[in-house]
This record gives structure tokens, sequence and C-alpha cells, in this order.
């Protein structure tokens, strides 16, 4: 028996169909069976949370269950809800998820709040930011969106990303204040900035496929493979820091579980200074920051 004959959908409600589809999704071994159907039912109905409480006793046309009997066979399959639905909420924005190109989670987030805190008192001004390892765009969006005077470039090895970081900055209409560079980090760049951000690949090769499925089967492993330790990719772009670097500029990178205090020590060894470790929802350490050194 295929997990697609176990889910009927037959002739029902908007109310039934969610039930049925979030007992699917729990049985199939599907974390927050429930926030994914309600998900998957929105995009394939056409409808809101606003418009289920108040009619949910609707009936759900056969086109919507057609559609929501292939997303929740997909989500049963460990297919992110952002990936079949294209898309995933970051911030302030509903950013486009390619194929090929990390999903951003919102533990990234805590990186962007880090980061503004950082420029606290220079929030209005003409600020130049980059992201190394641009990906979705995702982080530039977000800053972008927090600060208005700012330009930004993003750099990625991955025409993929190029192309997603591109189409999400232009959906955002950040187009004219950002630019998008294919490269290996900091190779071609020769200007300072007043921010650097990066949320770069930093899984030690022999954890990737222990890994959740969602993350092993659909992130490009160029965006996780951090090498032996998980420390290659911080390796390269803290070593570029101190160049590319303002003199009042700062850091801040997101950091994988247990990470946070060697990467502050990297970075203190390139002649940084701390400029403080956040955590994300969790509690877990997820971002450090550094300055320029005096």
């Amino acid at each position: 028996m295929t997990l697609l004959s176990t889910l009927a959908l037959d002739e029902g409600t908007r109310a039934t169909a969610l039930d049925e589809v979030a007992a699917f999704l729990d049985r199939c071994g599907v974390e927050d069976a429930r926030r994914d159907a309600r998900a998957l039912l929105f995009a394939a109905g056409g409808f809101t949370a606003a418009d289920l409480l108040l009619e949910p006793t609707a009936a759900l046309a056969g086109a919507a269950r057609a559609k929501l009997r292939d997303y929740a066979q997909r989500r049963a399959a460990r297919e992110p809800v952002s990936r079949i639905l294209g898309a995933r909420g970051f911030w302030t924005h509903d950013l486009v998820v390619a194929p090929g190109v990390l999903d951003p989670r919102p533990d990234t987030e805590t990186l962007i709040e880090l980061s503004l805190e950082l420029l606290r008192e220079r929030r209005g001004e003409a600020l130049l930011i980059l992201d190394l390892g641009v990906g979705s765009g995702a982080i530039l969006c977000a800053l972008l969106a927090e600060l208005p005077n700012a330009r930004a470039i993003g750099v990625d090895l991955s025409a993929d990303a190029c192309a997603a970081a591109a189409l999400n900055l232009s959906r955002c209409g950040f187009s004219r204040r950002a630019s998008v560079l294919r490269g290996r980090w900091a190779d071609s760049l020769a200007a300072r900035f007043d921010l650097i951000v990066s949320n770069p690949p930093y899984i030690a090769s022999g954890e990737l496929d222990a890994l959740e499925p969602e993350v092993r089967l659909h992130d490009p492993r160029l965006a996780l493979d951090g090498g032996a330790d998980g420390f290659d990719c911080y390796r390269e772009i803290v070593e570029a820091l101190p160049r590319l670097l303002a003199p009042t500029g700062a850091a801040a990178l997101e950091a994988g579980d247990g990470q946070a205090r060697s990467l502050a020590a990297l970075l203190a060894e390139k002649g940084l200074e701390p400029a403080g470790i956040r955590k994300d929802a969790g509690g877990r350490e997820r971002a450090v920051a550094a300055r320029r050194g005096r």
C-alpha cells in the first residue's frame, strides 16, 4: 500500500480535509503535522486561516482536493513545505525558494537581529553591506528593508544561488540597491564594507548523512558541507575580514550548534574585537559578531 492510497480525501469540508491531512502526516512521522497540514490546505484551496475559521464546513473543491493530496504525499516523503509551495516567509518578506538553493531558516533571523544591533547608531547612514554566500538573498532582503540608505553586494559560488538572490532582491524592491556576483567568497573584492554577514556551510562532512531528510535530500551539499571539522569556510571568510572591513566596520556570522565560541576565538586570532554572541529562539548560540580592531 502506498502512502497516497492511505489518504483518500473523499468529498468533504475544509475542516475534515485539515483533520485528515494532519492525521496522515502525523502517521508518516512528520513533526508539527497539523501546522504543515494547515499551510498545505490554504495553498491548495486558495483561502486563509480566517476563511477556515468563518466557514469550516464549506466544501473543498475537487481540484483543490487533488492538489492537497499531492502536497500531502510530497510532505510525507519529507519534502519541506517551503519547497512544495516554492516560497518561504523570512523576516518581513515572502521569498522564492528555488531548487538547488539553501532554504532560509528562521534561525538565521538571529543573524539579522545581531547585525541590526551592531548598526543601531548608524541605521540611517549610506552603509555598504557584503553577504558572503548570499544563497536565496534572504539576509540581504531583510537588512535592506531595515537600513533604508544602505547598498549591498552578495557573492555566491553557485549560479543557481546568484539567480535566486537576484530574483528575490528584485521582488522585494531592492534591485537598485544591491548587486549579486558569482565568485568564491571575497576573492574578487577590493572594497571596504561597513557590515559583512555570512551564513556559510558549517556542517562537518561526516555529519551530512545523518541530517534530517528535509535538509539532506533537498538542500544543496555545497551550501551545507563545511569540511572535516565544519570550519573550512569560516577560515577563508575570517582570513579576508581584516582586508574587507571599513575602519568602523563589523562582521556577523551564523554559527552551527556548539561552534560559536570557537568561531569567536578564530575571529579574535585575526585581530577582530568581540562584539557579541546572540542566541536563537531555541537558546542555541547562533550568531557571532566582531568589529575591526582599533
